[in-house]
């Protein structure tokens, strides 16, 4: 039997078609016991009867992860498959310290696997990078990010830390704390319906906490989605679905979470910020006018993940740039004349005149339609949040102003009085 594909960790693909039926993401994925220790397409058998195929070890951290393992055992050495990815057998070590217990996802950069740290004593996600120049080069970007953060963080951490990085045959690896689920599992695991708003409050006081501290440190994420926030621990409960009488949602225990892959994070000095960024979804309208982008590029996305953690759906479900454009008219009203006409080359197509170019433009009968049947904000959030809708309503309009300089930063977002009931303490939910 061969291992069944897993998914594509965070920005694997930048737009995705409508209907939004995304493959599962995160670094809570593993292989089913039946299914685990295949090489290459080639079965191997489970951990035990790999394993036990190693002469035992005297290595001073043998224990019972480490059973049939010698520590300093090498794997054989292997070509990178066609793309560069590193190629591994289950069971196997990665440096002496590290022993690979499963894939947990796989992306354009590389794989995750979840690995025993001999030396810590505790499981790990270890982000083996493609042996590809490119995507060393970003990784190492990357890693410097991450050591920014983890010196200016204080105890509590609302961005995922590094633990360790090296080289290893010509792919960086870097070592984080393994997580839990993304909000997106729990999304897809729930059939995509929404979350209880005490929890979405939660939740989005400590995303903008986050963005509030990357961008003190002049960082901007630039892809910020429901799949790069993980829970911090993997334990779920069953509630009752008030909006779903006789139904349940499987939700974490813990509303604690953090940001993750920071592989697109830039710093705010950086000179050429024309180019495309943010994941289609949470992409925000300068970004596709090319006017331009800064912090509040990310501000846009987390309003994004608010309306889809409240709904269970992506606000904008498209993939073409005029068709997300007359989606955010449809509910957010016209865009600004000023931005029309300062819109590049390559996006002044998308307008006639004082108006964008709308359904004229069209590509279809099914993308009118597709605009057509949003609501406006007000509409869709009351549709699904029967209390404190009028300040999540009023913070997403400040959010969600097309014009950045007037769009709310993190920092004025979290004095909202839609976040004043969330409190310090992070909430546990209790079975029903």
């Amino acid at each position: 039997m061969e291992l069944e594909c897993l998914p594509e960790l965070p920005h694997a693909h930048v737009d995705r078609p409508r209907p939004r039926k995304r493959a599962r993401l995160g670094w809570d994925v593993s292989a089913p016991a039946a299914q685990i220790g295949v090489l290459c397409g080639q079965e191997v058998g489970d951990i035990t009867s790999l394993v036990s195929l190693v002469a035992p070890s005297n290595d001073t951290y043998y224990s019972v992860h480490d059973k049939g393992v010698a520590r300093n055992a090498s794997p054989p050495w292997r070509e990178d498959d066609k793309d560069g990815h590193y190629m591994f057998g289950l069971g196997e070590n990665l440096t002496s310290r590290y022993k690979i217990y499963s894939k947990m996802g796989e992306g354009t950069f590389g794989q995750v696997l979840e690995c025993w740290d001999r030396e810590a004593k505790e499981m790990v996600a270890i982000k083996v990078v493609r042996g590809v120049k490119k995507y060393w080069d970003a990784a190492k970007i990357e890693i410097d990010v991450l050591q920014q953060l983890a010196k200016h963080q204080e105890s509590v951490s609302l961005c995922v830390q590094i633990r360790n990085w090296f080289d290893y045959r010509n792919h960086i690896c870097i070592v984080f704390e393994k997580l839990g689920p993304s909000l997106y599992d729990f999304l897809w695991k729930n059939g995509y319906r929404p979350f209880p708003i005490d929890l979405v409050r939660e939740i989005g006081k400590q995303l903008f906490e986050s963005v509030a501290f990357m961008h003190s440190l002049k960082l901007i994420h630039t892809d910020l989605k429901p799949e790069n926030i993980l829970v911090v621990s993997a334990e779920h409960v069953n509630v009752s679905d008030y909006m779903n009488p006789g139904g349940s949602l499987r939700l974490p225990k813990s509303s604690s979470v953090k940001v993750i892959d920071f592989g697109s994070t830039t710093h705010e000095r950086r000179q050429d910020n024309s180019y495309i960024v943010s994941t289609r979804h949470y992409r925000a309208p300068e970004v596709m006018l090319g006017l331009g982008w800064s912090y509040p590029c990310d501000v846009w996305s987390l309003g994004c993940i608010l309306v889809e953690l409240c709904t269970g759906e992506a606000l904008f479900q498209t993939h073409e740039n005029l068709e997300h454009l007359a989606m955010m008219e449809r509910v957010l009203g016209p865009i600004p004349l000023h931005m029309m006409k300062r819109a590049d080359r390559h996006a002044e197509k998308y307008f006639r005149r004082t108006r964008l170019n709308w359904p004229e433009g069209a590509s279809s009968r099914e993308s009118i339609n597709a605009v057509h049947k949003l609501h406006r904000l007000q509409n869709l959030v009351m549709k699904h949040v029967d209390r404190s809708g009028g300040d999540l309503i009023d913070l997403l309009q400040g959010l969600f102003k097309y014009d950045p300089s007037e769009r709310l930063t993190a920092v004025e977002a979290l004095r909202h009085p839609f976040f004043s009931r969330s409190g310090n303490r992070r909430r546990e939910l209790r079975a029903t």
